[in-house]
């Protein structure tokens, strides 16, 4: 059964006109290139780009508890990570910006199986090109105890989105940095694993974005292919001899996934771990991804290093463990580390609406007085959504302006 405020979500949604992609004319290259690739499986993948795109969630480890989403299935290849028979609107759940669960595509979520058979140790990770933190967040859960994460994004733009997730999923071993990877493949032999979800020409996001099909064309292709060499060219120095390369694209031509894998085993110098994996949407639940591990087999060890001196940091999780409550303005991120001890600060449940007045940044008036003065956690369902300064009369709202909702918040 449903609950009644995921049905007035589902009418909420409807109401917006949320439909799915029809596809009408691919690109003539596209469609001889991946016709070549899929031999007599072309009319079946055609038909299933016409298929709704499936929607599918992970859940936070951290941050476990009872969901009422409308969960249909499991995905087999990731823990705690499950299709939906619909899409909610994820802005109207309070859970979601607690960051107790993350909206991913569930063929990325292979990822998984690769640091599951092939990391058993702690490992000093980068992931290169994290935006928006669906992969970044995702091995923050799946990374042996012990391990590090640098999440790093190039973009500016980008990467404040993935301070906010990194933020919300809360795991403190986790430094985000705005660097090109010339920049932090200075660093010699440093990393145990990058992960590079490169920038690619993305024909596997076609029936989720109708833009991507008017902007294909195959001279792009071949571009996203030089520029992906020139990526892993720049970041290569930086993985230790034996380290694993984890690559990754959402796209299905050979030029950007098999003919570049080919291409960083021979100029790179590394080996396979094993044959990389294409999903396709008529064969697995899922949108179109290529995956690939390899393993460095020479490097120059002459230059190692070993005190890590990040370039451009722009968020390092660890400094919360400095932080204490005496100060002026506790940091948000504070609020929601799974290192903030529950009684920390005291703490104020919020029901459903006023938990999304809150996180709409509106002023909170009728403060129960058995709230303390000062500045206090609220929660919903027990889960941290951020910080309030109760001065008695009303409440200070201290969520992020920038991560505030912005649609209208309805009854629900």
């Amino acid at each position: 059964m449903i609950p009644a405020h995921a049905e007035a979500e589902r009418n909420i949604r409807i109401a917006a006109g949320y439909k799915k992609i029809t596809i009408m004319n691919l690109p003539a290259a596209f469609v001889s290139s991946t016709r070549a690739l899929l031999g007599d499986e072309w009319t079946v993948f055609e038909r299933a780009l016409n298929d709704e795109s499936p929607v599918s969630i992970r859940f936070n480890p951290f941050k476990k508890h009872a969901m009422s989403l409308p969960i249909a299935d499991n995905i087999s290849w990731a823990t705690d990570a499950f299709y939906l028979s619909f899409r909610p609107v994820f802005t109207l759940d309070p859970l979601f910006h607690a960051g107790c669960y993350y909206v991913q595509e569930a063929s990325s979520m292979f990822l998984e199986y690769y640091i599951k058979k092939y990391v058993r140790e702690p490992v000093r990770t980068l992931d290169l090109c994290a935006a928006p933190g669906g992969k970044a967040t995702h091995l923050s859960s799946i990374l042996p105890p012990g391990s590090f994460l640098v999440a790093n994004e190039v973009i500016r733009s980008r990467v404040l989105v993935l301070i906010e997730n990194i933020i919300k999923w809360g795991n403190p071993a986790t430094i985000v940095t705005n660097a090109n990877a010339a920049e932090l493949g200075k660093m010699k032999n440093c990393f145990d694993l990058i992960v590079c979800d490169v920038p690619c020409s993305g024909e596997g996001m076609f029936r989720k974005d109708a833009a991507s099909i008017a902007q294909w064309t195959f001279e792009n292709v071949l571009l996203c292919a030089e520029r992906q060499r020139k990526i892993l060219t720049d970041i290569f120095p930086s993985l230790k001899e034996g380290g694993i390369l984890i690559y990754s694209t959402c796209t299905y031509n050979r030029e950007e996934n098999e003919k570049n894998i080919e291409w960083i085993c021979r100029q790179l110098g590394a080996e396979l771990l094993e044959t990389p994996h294409r999903f396709l949407p008529h064969r697995t639940k899922g949108e179109g991804f290529f995956i690939a591990g390899m393993r460095k087999i020479n490097a120059d060890s002459s230059e190692i290093t070993r005190n890590m001196h990040l370039p451009r940091v722009v968020y390092d999780g660890r400094d919360l463990q400095k932080v204490n409550s005496a100060l002026s303005t506790p940091p948000h991120a504070l609020s929601m580390s799974n290192l903030l001890a529950e009684d920390t600060f005291p703490r104020w449940e919020l029901d459903r609406q006023t938990a999304l007045q809150y996180l709409h940044r509106d002023v909170l008036r009728d403060v129960p007085g058995s709230v303390s003065k000062g500045f206090v956690i609220v929660t919903f369902q027990g889960k941290p959504l951020g910080f309030i300064k109760n001065i008695g009369s009303r409440a200070n709202n201290l969520y992020p302006h920038e991560w505030r909702i912005r649609m209208e918040i309805p009854r629900l």
